[in-house]
Formats: C-alpha cells, structure tokens, sequence
C-alpha cells in the first residue's frame, strides 16, 4: 500500500475517485476505497512499549464509559446560500473526518465541509469558500498548524486540483478565506496528483502534462527537486525513500530508491519477471497459499516489521516470513471494501478502531445498527466495544421512585438514539487527546462518543 494522500478530480464529476493518501486527478471512478484512509495507518510511528499489559488496562478505561454525547449536522440548506451548485445543497454522507484543537472538521460526499468548534457545540463556517467549489479531501498538516483542502471547481469542468492551506487560528474565527492556495504553478490534470506524506514532511506532485514529479517540504511548501522521466510508471514512499517503478520491460522491471530527503540515487536495479511464476528472488519468502490468502489490501508496519492484511470484512495481523502473528478476535469489519475511513490506528500503534458488525451472527440485515470495536494488534483482544446495548446511557433528573417509569422512558429513547447513531456510519476519527470517537453516517450527521 503506497505512502500519501490520493484523491481524485475526475471531468465525469466532482466526485470521482476519493482516496486519501494521493489526491489524484482521475478520469473515472475509482473503487479501491481502502487507499482513503491510509495516512491513518502509515504515516504515525511505532513504539514498542515494554508494558504492554498496562497499556492494555489503560486502553479498556479510556474507552469503557464512553457514551454518545453530540450530534451536529453537516446539512444546512440556509448556511448554503451563496453557493451555486444545487448538489452542494444535497443532504449526503459524511466521507471523511478530521479533528484538531478541537475543532472537528466533517467532509460531505457532496463536497460540503463544515467546521465544528467542540468547546461550544456549534458549527464555526463551512470551508467552501467559492460558492462552486467542491472539496475533494482534507489533510492537516502538524508542521505549521494549517489545515489543507484540496477541490475542484464547476468553473473548471471539475477537471483539474486545487490546493489551499488554512491556519487552524484563522478557522477557528471563522475565516476559511484567510488561507492561501499552493501548488498554483502544478498542472494537477488527470492522471496527474498530489499526494501528502506526513511521515517524511513531504508533498509530492504530478503533472502529467510534462511527465515532471516534484517534491515539496510540507513545513513551508518550498520546491526540494523534481523528477522529469517519462517512463516513470508509479512511485511509493516509504519512510526515508521513494521507490521509482519504471515500465515493465520484456523480462524485468526497472527500479530505483531514492532517498526522500535530496532525491540521491541509493540503489538502480531490474527485477527480473518469470514467466508463469509469482515474483520473486532469493531474499523473499514463498508462503503457501493455503497458509496466506491474497489480502484485498495490506498496510505495512515498517517499524515492527509487521502488516495488516484486510480480506472478507477481517483483520490479521503477520510478520515479514509471512507467519501469523495475531487474528482479532472481535473485529468483523461492517463495510466490505475494507474502506479505512471507518479505520483509525492509533499514533502509537497498538489499538485499532473500526465500524463493525455487532455480533457474530451472520444472518443480519443492512439497516441494523453496528458496533466500534477498539482491539489491540498485538494481541487481536477486543478491548472495548461501542453498541446500543452496552453503551453507557445518561439520563437527567433522579431515579426515584415516582419518577422511574419517566426516566426508563428517557432511557429508551436515549438507546434509540445511539442505535441510530450507530447505524449506516461512513466515517470514523478517533481525536487521542481529547480521548473522543467521531462518526459520520449517510445523512450527513456527526455524533461525538466521549467518556
């Protein structure tokens, strides 16, 4: 799985393609949603804790008495005045989230984004600060405390990338038009892209139009190198270095690493093909198919020398001689693209937190509510689950006993309440300093799960 944020701008729409890690203008849609969210996985670094039992202890108290406690609403018809799109006026799901300094940013299918403050309960503005834009992805960039959003516009035919960073302090006094654009010299046309690497400091851009990469800095934007080779097919970035893949030729496929910082050639090799034959060379390890099923996606854990693997809605968890190291043993994930928007990996490494069915049964229908399972990756233990059942209910007033027939009723309408909650979720953020869950659902709604 590559490094970045991808997303796509495609002239059949303004929606095409969403995928996280690379912004790429596409030209159709793209299915492969598992990509979305992987900055959530690899970007972050690994430490290995020598206690791992408290850290497990730790974990299932931060998450026990967690109860839903707000909802906020990414549809305002009145808010969307200026804008001249009437898709941008459509209630639609919530596809992406992004939390900082508590402030909670919620991006709509539609294009919509809006911002949250946390400490008054209230939308601040809506992003979109062109009444034609149509936001395509988020990133928040800890370098310099911005925000960066990247759309598309009618003007545009919806064709080409357009990137703009805001300062959270400007936001948070609700003037999204204080930011600046970047990138205005990249021609950012399908198949060109952009793509964000928060583990290197990096940004990566595609022009397709000159077949030029260019390597940015994320902390101020300035241009390190660039990459002019038309027979570059993709690149990948790992923590440190990129991976040129060249165009396959007859018996090989020419690669080279380059490190990330200064684009020095570290190492220029073939890697030779075999007809018939799976890829391989001697320092690969050749696992029986029985033993290890073709994943739908992987995420690699550079540090530990571990990956995830997603296939059939399940998580596994192996090392690099290709042995299983942990199976979960509650976390059946709900959505079976393996979209990692419903995914957040903790910055440490150790929890995962996804939308899952919320029980072992097969027979469920669509419309049931699921559950938010946090599981440790070590281990594969369920260390806390969020449902209507087992969530912690808040009713006002006392439980006496005159009173207990009206609370009971509060009580019921309150489980209702977070069994909606938990249904149809789309979007998931795990906020680790507030110790706050964030979910977005098909009609545009935001619910805040806290203890």
């Amino acid at each position: 799985m590559e490094g970045g944020r991808k997303v796509s701008a495609s002239p059949r729409g303004p929606w095409s393609g969403v995928r996280r890690r690379r912004v790429l203008a596409n030209k159709r849609p793209r299915t492969d949603g598992f990509v979305n969210s992987v900055k959530k996985l690899q970007r972050r670094e690994i430490s290995s804790k020598r206690d791992r039992s408290f850290s497990m202890t730790n974990a299932q108290e931060r998450f026990r008495n967690m109860r839903l406690t707000e909802e906020y609403d990414t549809h305002d018809p009145k808010g969307h005045c200026s804008l001249v799109l009437p898709f941008l006026m459509k209630r639609t799901k919530v596809i992406e989230l992004v939390a900082a300094h508590d402030i909670v940013f919620a991006l709509a299918h539609s294009g919509v984004c809006a911002a949250f403050s946390r400490e008054s309960n209230k939308r601040i503005c809506f992003l979109n600060v062109s009444p034609d834009e149509v936001i395509r992805s988020l990133f928040y960039n800890k370098n310099n405390d911005s925000l960066i959003t990247v759309s598309v516009y009618a003007s545009d035919n919806f064709s080409s990338l357009k990137c703009r960073s805001t300062r959270i302090e400007y936001i948070q006094r609700g003037k999204p038009d204080a930011g600046f654009p970047l990138f205005v010299s990249e021609y950012l046309k399908w198949p060109g892209f952009v793509e964000f690497d928060d583990v290197n400091g990096k940004v990566l851009t595609y022009s397709a139009q000159e077949s030029i990469y260019k390597v940015f800095d994320l902390k101020n934007y300035t241009l390190l190198y660039s990459i002019s080779d038309k027979h570059v097919q993709e690149i990948k970035i790992s923590p440190g270095i990129m991976l040129l893949i060249f165009n396959r030729a007859q018996s090989h496929v020419p690669l080279m690493i380059l490190s990330i910082e200064d684009g020095t050639v570290l190492k220029d090799f073939n890697h030779l093909l075999h007809r018939n034959k799976k890829v391989r060379n001697a320092e690969l390890k050749e696992v029986s198919r029985t033993e290890f099923m073709t994943p739908s996606a992987f995420i690699c854990l550079y540090e530990n020398q571990l990956f995830l693997t997603f296939r059939n809605r399940t998580v596994a968890v192996w090392n690099f001689r290709g042995e299983l190291v942990t199976s979960f043993e509650d976390h059946l994930l709900w959505h079976p693209d393996c979209n990692t928007n419903n995914i957040y990996i903790t910055s440490d490494q150790d929890l995962i937190i996804s939308y899952c069915k919320a029980d072992s049964d097969d027979h469920w229908k669509e419309g049931n509510a699921g559950s938010i399972n946090i599981s440790n990756i070590l281990t594969g233990k369920c260390l806390a689950k969020i449902n209507s059942s087992n969530c912690n209910i808040e009713v006002d007033g006392c439980y006496r006993s005159d009173s207990t027939s009206r609370n009971q009723y509060r009580s019921y309408l309150m489980r209702n309440r977070v069994a909606e909650a938990l249904e149809d979720i789309t979007a998931l953020f795990y906020d680790e300093e507030r110790n706050e869950i964030y979910t977005g659902n098909r009609h545009g709604l935001v619910h805040v799960w806290s203890s």
